[in-house]
């Protein structure tokens, strides 16, 4: 079958065509469907340009993931460790601490995510190393604006979630368990050297939920760092405290999915609760790390003035003026096809409200082509980024500061 494609290579795929975006291997935590190639055409085209391997605007795939018809039965001892967070109980029943669900779990049985299971009241996770989904992707995909502009992120994920968002466009990985997907074993120090050699100078967990496999992640963050390589994780935040300062400590930067700003939005549109998330951006914040906030605007449902400036002012006081919001376009997918793309003056208008606001650097996101992806200096308004899809260009900025004015520009800006 062939597809129609954009100008930044997206592939026009009709949202309930499920058989045909699996064939592809779409994966897109913005919404904006990639194409991936196999290992052999991607190396084939590189080669061909003369590109760098992993210079790339399809998010190749970087590893061969095995063809499966589900019929056959994963090796699961290669996957499986002990739960870093938990709390032993009574009659082999243990209590997790990873999430602020804390599921009580018996024996031979498994949590909410589906990817953590009680054997003999000892608690094992079943997803390290345990690759469904690994690509390269530029950094600004994730999208992280103020961490590394223009350069690469071997991006990875593992089956599973810990809520379940309706809107969710990674569901097919994210709402399984780990045997109902294909996956490649990859150990956290091939991890780092896939990395190195696809020039990434980041790892990034992302399009699942890194949450619930933090051991790996953990890992192959160390891994990485031993290689020199930095990590980032995508993530929507809803995690223990505990658990957040020991598995995101060992994270460079962190982007974190803020899905609304009202409890019965989480409760009835995520199975989640708001305040553990916000409880998990204050923490990050205390605990230095550089983090980049997407709030994902669907119609109808989260898209109210009131909750946009709420949200700004809440931003603005607990977390500071220097965070960057992105306000992104919603794409019907999952189990909200209903719903209509995100107008983009709603998205003007959000973005308007947490300008009046204060904050200095609110985005557009999923709009390619739209001046509120670019960086602008606080200062003298002067362009410092510009960035056109997933491509960023014209990086201004020198010594975290604008060239212009001087005025300071928080980020990380070079390798």
């Amino acid at each position: 079958m062939l597809h129609k494609l954009d100008a930044q290579g997206n592939v026009n795929v009709p949202a309930g065509d499920v058989a045909e975006r699996k064939r592809l291997d779409i994966r897109d935590e913005r919404g904006l469907f990639s194409r991936a190639l196999d290992r052999r055409s991607f190396l084939r085209r590189a080669l061909a340009s003369g590109a760098a391997l992993g210079v790339c605007e399809l998010s190749p795939h970087l590893v061969a993931m095995p063809s499966w018809s589900g019929s056959e039965k994963q090796d699961d001892t290669q996957f499986t460790v002990e739960a870093k967070f938990y709390q032993k109980l009574q009659n082999q029943k243990i209590k997790c601490k990873l999430c602020p669900r804390e599921c009580t779990v018996g024996d031979r049985e498994r949590g909410y995510c589906g990817v953590r299971e009680n054997r003999g009241g000892t608690y094992y996770s079943l997803v390290h190393s345990r690759v469904c989904a690994a690509h390269v992707d530029p950094v600004e995909k994730k999208p992280l604006f103020h961490y590394l502009p223009g350069t690469l992120a071997f991006s990875l994920a593992t089956a599973g979630c810990n809520v379940n968002c309706k809107f969710c466009q990674n569901w097919d990985i994210s709402q399984m368990r780990p045997e109902e997907v294909p996956a490649e074993y990859m150990p956290p120090q091939r991890v780092a050297a896939l990395a190195k050699q696809y020039q990434c100078p980041t790892i990034a967990y992302t399009y699942s939920e890194p949450v619930i496999f933090s051991e790996f992640l953990m890992d192959a963050a160390d891994a990485g760092h031993e290689a020199g390589i930095r990590s980032v994780v995508v993530s929507n935040g809803y995690m223990q405290e505990d658990a957040l300062k020991t598995a995101y400590g060992k994270m460079d930067a962190v982007k974190i999915d803020l899905k609304a700003f009202t409890e019965s939005y989480y409760s009835k549109v995520v199975t989640g609760q708001l305040k553990p998330v916000l409880d998990s951006l204050v923490t990050l914040r205390k605990m230095d790390k550089w983090t980049e906030i997407v709030y994902l605007v669907v119609p109808t449902l989260n898209d109210d003035d009131v909750e946009f400036r709420g949200l700004a002012r809440w931003i603005k006081t607990n977390l500071g003026v220097d965070v960057p919001l992105h306000f992104t376009q919603f794409h019907p997918e999952y189990l909200l096809k209903n719903l209509p793309i995100t107008p983009v003056p709603t998205l003007e208008r959000a973005k308007a409200i947490a300008d009046a606001e204060g904050l200095h650097y609110v985005y557009i996101g999923n709009v390619p082509g739209h001046p509120a992806q670019n960086t602008y200096c606080p200062g003298c308004r002067q362009m410092l980024v510009e960035r056109v899809g997933f491509t960023a260009s014209n990086i201004l900025i020198r010594k975290d500061s604008c060239p212009f004015c001087h005025h300071p520009i928080p980020g990380v800006w070079h390798t």
